[in-house]
């Protein structure tokens, strides 16, 4: 690579993690063409970008971003998974580890926070943002239902004895 295509590689990654909500550094020790071309598509349907570039590069490319200081990952073959939703790197990431055993998360970032292995794996089995708006409108819907029954039950109960009162003095 020249030094202008090196320098417009840094200036592209750069641009990248610092919209990125979250960055995944990976292990790539011998994942075929196809096993790559099918994480590249998972990650792309899901929002994300996936990137083979050189350890010195990247780093060069963190380090005048807002991202924390995850330069130590940066060792031997590694793949960087970002996307601007932060669930959306970890879970892609952690899902096609889980596939294959050539991939290994080996840490990341959310934001100024830096992450181990585990801490990606944490945050793939968190809820999507979709999710935890379908749940919280369940929970807040869920008191009113119930208030709505509560309301009504003194109503219905008042009716059954009148009409109780009146089938028994109808009978007399």
């Amino acid at each position: 690579m020249e030094r202008a295509e090196k320098r417009e590689l840094v200036s592209s990654l750069q641009a990248a993690f610092a919209g990125a909500g979250s960055i995944v550094v990976a292990r790539n020790t011998g994942l075929t063409v196809a096993d790559m071309e099918t994480l590249r598509v998972q990650m792309k349907q899901a929002g994300g970008q996936v990137k083979v570039a050189k350890n010195r590069l990247a780093k060069l490319a963190l380090k005048d971003t807002d991202n924390a200081d995850i330069s130590a990952l940066f060792t031997g073959p590694t793949v960087v998974a970002f996307a601007k939703d932060p669930m959306t790197a970890p879970k892609i990431a952690a899902a096609f580890a889980d596939k294959n055993q050539k991939f290994v998360v080996l840490g990341g970032a959310m934001g100024k926070t830096g992450l181990d292995a585990n801490n990606v794996k944490a945050l793939a089995t968190l809820p999507s943002l979709d999710q935890l708006r379908a749940t919280l409108a369940g929970l807040l819907k869920q008191p009113a239902t119930r208030i709505a029954s509560v309301v009504q039950a003194p109503g219905g109960q008042i009716a059954r004895v009148l009409a109780a009162y009146a089938d028994k003095s109808n009978a007399a």
